[in-house]
């Protein structure tokens, strides 16, 4: 599992490097051009690639540290620090929006008239849209294969640069033309665009912060492949939950109420084995076998049943008063809400003690029975005798 999370992040981290050079270079190309250009709305786009290229550093960090594998203060691993990448994330864009129209709405309120672009400034805008559009499709792609969506968060990051650029190239090709304000609006509908992106980015990020459940189709999903396994009769209390590209599942697994406690634990490895061979984002999968639906009894309204040697102890006293011994056998006690069922496995010497005083099994089970009966929660009593050579 390690290893695959290794490879994940080198992936992720060497698609976020590329990103990185690609926005440095269109940053520093925007702002000079812009500078020299007198576009304001060019000026905002380099400052919104730079920006890219922060959030570029910022990404590879925490790759770095939500990959690590799980350790003491993190059993379930530290995928929820990519979560919280993606929240700084979405927060920055929103301020470098809300900074971009602010500087913008000075300039156009401003009494003079600011200098109308000259044309590098169209030529930079549309190099920019090629550039970021593709480092868009590059990492938006990997981020996919990856299902992370801090890697799908900054390929958008990308893609509102190229948007912004193209807002650009209208805006400038306007000003050249004499709509000297052009320049200025489309440097507020750039801010505005990105302060969307990174505010719909920081409330996906919330949602799964605060284990949010998976969607109501996925979760049906899941719960048909978990019923198709041979051996459950239900599936309930079903929890689920995501961390960073991992979903987290828990639930209670009902069987048939006389199987073992190991071909039950059985069961629920086989169904934990066939939800990871169908989803492969799942990481963590905890169950809890029933043998009856607990959700139908809720704790405070469980009555208390007597423990295994309570029942063992009647059980003796029964087959001294019986028998003047007591000989051994094999209890099972399978325990109800409501009720108790047991199973009496009797060993040679009970039954060869029985043949003795010419008893049957059904007249120890009748003794039983009466000592059992002023308790009130025995429901089927079984005795089982050896076979006869």
């Amino acid at each position: 599992m390690q290893q695959q999370l290794d490879e994940r992040r080198r992936i992720a981290e060497r698609v976020t490097l590329i990103g990185s050079v690609i926005d440095t270079v269109l940053g520093v190309a925007k702002i000079i051009v812009g500078l020299l250009a007198n576009s304001a709305a060019l000026v905002a786009d380099g400052i919104h690639s730079l920006s890219d290229l922060l959030t570029d550093f910022m990404v590879i960090a925490v790759l770095r540290l939500s990959h690590q594998a799980p350790d003491r203060n993190h059993p379930y691993g530290h995928g929820r620090f990519e979560t919280v990448g993606t929240v700084a994330l979405g927060v920055i864009l929103i301020g470098v929006g809300a900074l971009m129209a602010y500087e913008t709405l000075v300039i156009l309120f401003n009494a003079e008239h600011p200098p109308t672009p000259s044309w590098p400034a169209l030529l930079v805008a549309a190099l920019s849209v090629i550039g970021k559009e593709w480092i868009f499709q590059y990492t938006y792609r990997v981020g996919k294969q990856l299902k992370s969506d801090l890697i799908i968060a900054n390929a958008w990051h990308s893609r509102t640069d190229a948007f912004s650029s193209v807002v650009v190239c209208v805006a400038v090709a306007g000003s050249l033309l004499g709509i000297w304000w052009l320049d200025g609006v489309a440097a507020i509908i750039v801010a505005l665009f990105v302060g969307k992106i990174g505010w719909d980015l920081v409330a996906r990020s919330v949602t799964e912060l605060v284990d949010t459940a998976l969607p109501e189709e996925r979760v049906k999903e899941l719960r048909e492949t978990i019923l198709s396994v041979a051996g459950i009769r239900s599936v309930h209390s079903f929890k689920s939950r995501q961390m960073g590209n991992q979903s987290l599942l828990e639930m209670h697994l009902q069987v048939d109420p006389h199987l073992s406690a190991a071909e039950g634990h059985y069961i629920g490895d086989s169904a934990v084995i066939k939800l990871k061979e169908r989803f492969d984002d799942i990481g963590h999968i905890i169950f809890h076998i029933d043998t009856y639906d607990d959700q139908l009894y809720p704790d405070e309204n469980l009555p208390v049943m007597p423990p295994r040697a309570d029942i063992a102890e009647r059980i003796d006293n029964v087959l001294h008063d019986l028998l003047q011994q007591r000989p051994e056998y094999e209890l099972t006690l399978y325990y109800h809400p409501e009720y108790i069922d047991l199973d009496i496995k009797a060993a040679p010497a009970l039954h060869a003690l029985l043949t003795e005083r010419g008893l049957a099994a059904r007249d120890l089970e009748q003794r039983i029975r009466e000592q059992l009966a002023p308790l009130d929660w025995c429901r089927e009593l079984r005795i089982w005798l050896p076979a006869s050579d």
